[in-house]
């Protein structure tokens, strides 16, 4: 019988992690086989209709196992201690930033960087914002100029930060998935995984007091639950991004814990369906209230 040594396993593992660090991959999470889970695969896999249905009109999916919790990631998983990430010990979340944009590079992880898209769509904003707005991924507007949010949809995401007394330059905006995916279809599951890195490592570098999921998309690869907007919204979940630990952080907030995240609906679903944005507002109230902001009209009173 073929027996492996402890020295051949760390080299291995060594191995590999080079090979993933060459790709710009610095976070590995432990993920327990189990027939749910296989299921759940099964379950997602897209058809034909998925693909050609827009962003907007997915917002109300049924939830296909209502039940599905979080799984928490293993304090001692070997990969996140061997795999420290370029931008820890950088102050400057700004020069932070940039780091993680340029390891992310002119990305080719997966199969969305042959499927049309034309550049890459990287979070913009204010690199010490209370207030961080997550969505889907890059429309035919935002591919074409390579920042989020810039079509009709981000004209209305303007609107409603402005509604909130605040200013677009004052929060910061992503998404998912930094690349159109054709036709706008729903980002696949391995292209959500390949891409989330980067943005955990985006808010874990800007540490925002609140994280706003814009849609039930954005909603459930955050939080790793699969439930329909109308169970997701109207609450707050503690959310820690993955692979981010108190003692990774820099040195200004070393017992950062993490941030609060709240759902509502993605500005492109609210041009659709206009009768739910009321029920957007109370969403950003919750979270105004949260901040501490005043609505505008109440402050000029």
């Amino acid at each position: 019988m073929l027996r492996i040594s402890d020295a051949q396993v760390h080299r291995a593992l060594a191995e590999r992690m080079r090979f993933y660090h060459e790709l710009g991959i610095y976070d590995f999470y432990r993920r327990e086989p189990s027939a749910v889970a296989v299921g759940e695969y099964a379950a997602e896999a897209p058809t034909a209709r998925d693909s050609i249905i827009q962003p907007e009109m997915r917002e109300e999916m049924p939830a296909r196992n209502p039940a599905a919790a979080v799984r928490p990631v293993s304090d001692d998983n070997i990969f996140e201690v061997l795999s420290p990430k370029p931008e820890y010990g950088v102050a400057d979340p700004a020069a932070a930033l940039k780091i993680i944009r340029e390891d992310l590079g002119d990305c080719i992880r997966c199969k969305l960087h042959k499927q049309g898209r034309k550049q890459i769509v990287f979070g913009v904003g204010n690199p010490r914002a209370e207030l961080m707005f997550v969505g889907e991924g890059p429309g035919a507007d935002e591919d074409a100029q390579g920042e989020p949010f810039v079509g009709r949809a981000g004209q209305l995401l303007n609107n409603m930060i402005k509604a909130m007394g605040l200013q677009r330059e004052q929060v910061y905006i992503a998404n998912i998935v930094n690349c159109r995916p054709p036709g706008n279809r729903t980002p696949e599951r391995d292209e959500c995984e390949t891409c989330s890195p980067f943005l955990m490592r985006q808010i874990a570098v800007i540490k925002p007091k609140v994280v706003v999921a814009l849609g039930a998309v954005a909603a459930k690869n955050l939080l790793a639950i699969n439930a329909p907007m109308s169970e997701l919204r109207g609450r707050w979940y503690d959310f820690r991004p993955a692979g981010a630990r108190s003692n990774d952080l820099s040195s200004d907030s070393p017992s950062w814990n993490g941030v609060r995240l709240a759902v509502t609906y993605h500005p492109a679903f609210l041009l659709r369906d206009p009768r739910q944005k009321g029920e957007a507002w109370k969403d950003l109230q919750m979270v105004m209230k949260y901040l501490g902001i005043e609505p505008p009209n109440k402050a000029a009173e």
